[in-house]
């Protein structure tokens, strides 16, 4: 999969470490079954490079892994040691009233939902090794940014801004990963070419 040329965004971890110390989370027990399911995720994350084998790191978070009900077990990371030293990205979000209110008296609307694109912003290369995480297997960090960090959110709002600041608005309204594409005229064609499943489009 593809990613976000660098020098127009990438996921840094500045980390406040006077007043919270490295952690090093001790190795958590799971049940045999768990196991395979988590390393089966792990090796497509490595396969999609997305993760690499990281030994020696200061920072050593947890899988947490979370049944889902058809059976499947979705893979998290417990980042709330690094969140809690990470400081806030004062970035700033849209208020929600004012897409509304630039979404109105439009005809035509195209919902495009990246979901996938966290994956697409790489992790600044001095902060991979203190994404690193435990598993009965090995240890590996993040070259792309994951999901849990609490200024994930704003890296991504970030990268939109740099990328549609010219669209902003005008042709479509953008909310971290919800995008919005609309038209007053009934036939104009909507849309963004997307490369690889990062985004799933939808026209109402």
């Amino acid at each position: 999969m593809p990613s976000l040329d660098p020098s127009i965004i990438k996921h840094f971890l500045p980390l406040d470490t006077e007043r919270f110390h490295l952690k090093h989370q001790h190795f958590r027990r799971q049940r045999a079954d768990i196991l395979l399911c988590i390393k089966e995720e792990v090796i497509k994350q490595v396969d999609a490079r997305f993760l690499k084998v990281c030994n020696y790191s200061e920072w050593v978070a947890n899988i947490v892994p979370v049944e889902k009900k058809n059976g499947k077990v979705r893979v998290c990371i417990d980042y709330r040691d690094l969140n809690r030293a990470s400081p806030k990205d004062n970035f700033p979000l849209p208020h929600i009233d004012v897409l509304v209110d630039n979404t109105a008296r439009h005809t035509q609307f195209s919902f495009m939902d990246g979901f996938s694109g966290y994956n697409h912003i790489q992790m600044a290369e001095e902060d991979k090794i203190k994404t690193t995480f435990i598993m009965m297997w090995g240890t590996f960090c993040y070259k792309v940014m994951p999901f849990g960090f609490k200024k994930a959110g704003a890296t991504y709002q970030r990268a939109m801004v740099t990328l549609f600041h010219d669209m902003m608005h005008k042709e479509i309204e953008v909310y971290v990963d919800d995008m919005i594409a609309k038209s007053k005229e009934d036939n104009q064609e909507l849309g963004f070419a997307s490369d690889g499943p990062s985004m799933i489009v939808s026209t109402v």
